[in-house]
């Protein structure tokens, strides 16, 4: 039985560097290749983790224009928790697209945490295109008139601080502007605590972290491999396309997730099955010693 347990030991060690060598070929697998990783314009890698290192910042007291021309302090904000997204007039597509997504789910949030619990800005950050005229256009003719959701127009100078202290990331193209899809949310002391990020923002991405901070609580998003994967995934599946203008679903990364993951369970399976083979005929060799 001892020579049996330690023949067990030393087979299952010379399986490890296969394991090893498994783990490290599907890690190859997930990860992204250099060209969907950088796109067409953002490197999206780049602007992922800028958009994460922000988490944690204090807003800085910039002073916008609202929809009627007048001075906004985003400090006025403070008090409650706030959701802040950025775009640009001139997109006619993933712009209405996503604030008609975040006008949903603020509608759904507001009736299980009631009206006037926390604010929202939307940030044109295209200037001097998105003037307070065309903020206000763009919030008509998408139908947002719900209360305590303002438009803002920063002035030319303070959009490269602005966008870097939210962890905003854009480029201008040929067709428009690639940029960052992301909904941060603020606590009351106007300090970045959550980044979220699609096309599509659900009532399950943001109600976590506003009910926390409305319960006075500390929110600390899970620092988790698959809270990161997620954000990747839903960050770099949304590939800007300099022909047509618009933002479309990539479907690279997850079929390299995918690929990877069914490789790495055909592996370990195939694995777990020929240590169990050699243990059946190292006990069927010692059972006819026995004997």
């Amino acid at each position: 039985m001892g020579r049996w347990i330690k023949r067990s030991g030393r087979q299952a060690i010379q399986w490890l560097p296969g394991l090893a060598l498994l783990l490290a070929l599907a890690t190859v697998m997930v990860s992204p290749s250099p060209a969907s990783a950088q796109g067409k314009g953002l490197d999206r890698e780049a602007a992922l983790q800028l958009s994460k290192e922000a988490v944690g910042q204090r807003v800085g007291e910039h002073v916008l224009l609202n929809r009627d021309g007048r001075p906004v302090s985003l400090a006025s904000f403070r008090g409650k928790p706030l959701l802040v997204s950025f775009i640009y007039t001139g997109c006619f597509q993933i712009c209405p697209t996503t604030t008609k997504s975040l006008q949903e789910t603020v509608r759904e949030l507001r009736k299980s945490l009631g009206d006037n619990q926390f604010n929202v800005v939307s940030i044109g950050f295209n200037q001097p295109a998105d003037s307070p005229q065309a903020m206000k256009a763009f919030a008509t003719q998408n139908g947002i008139n719900q209360p305590n959701w303002d438009f803002l127009s920063p002035p030319m100078a303070i959009v490269p601080a602005l966008a870097a202290n939210f962890g905003f990331a854009f480029e201008a193209t040929p067709a428009g502007f690639d940029h960052v899809l992301q909904v941060s949310v603020l606590d009351a002391d106007g300090r970045i605590v959550h980044q979220v990020y699609g096309i599509e923002i659900t009532p399950g991405d943001l109600g976590e972290p506003l009910k926390m901070l409305l319960a006075g609580k500390p929110f600390s998003p899970a620092n988790s491999l698959l809270s990161n994967l997620k954000d990747r995934v839903r960050i770099m599946c949304t590939v800007y396309d300099p022909k047509t203008g618009a933002y479309k679903v990539d479907y690279t990364l997850p079929i390299q997730i995918a690929g990877g993951v069914t490789f790495f369970i055909v592996m370990l399976a195939f694995f777990i099955n020929e240590l169990r083979s050699s243990r059946k005929r190292t006990h069927g060799k010692g059972g006819r010693g026995a004997v």
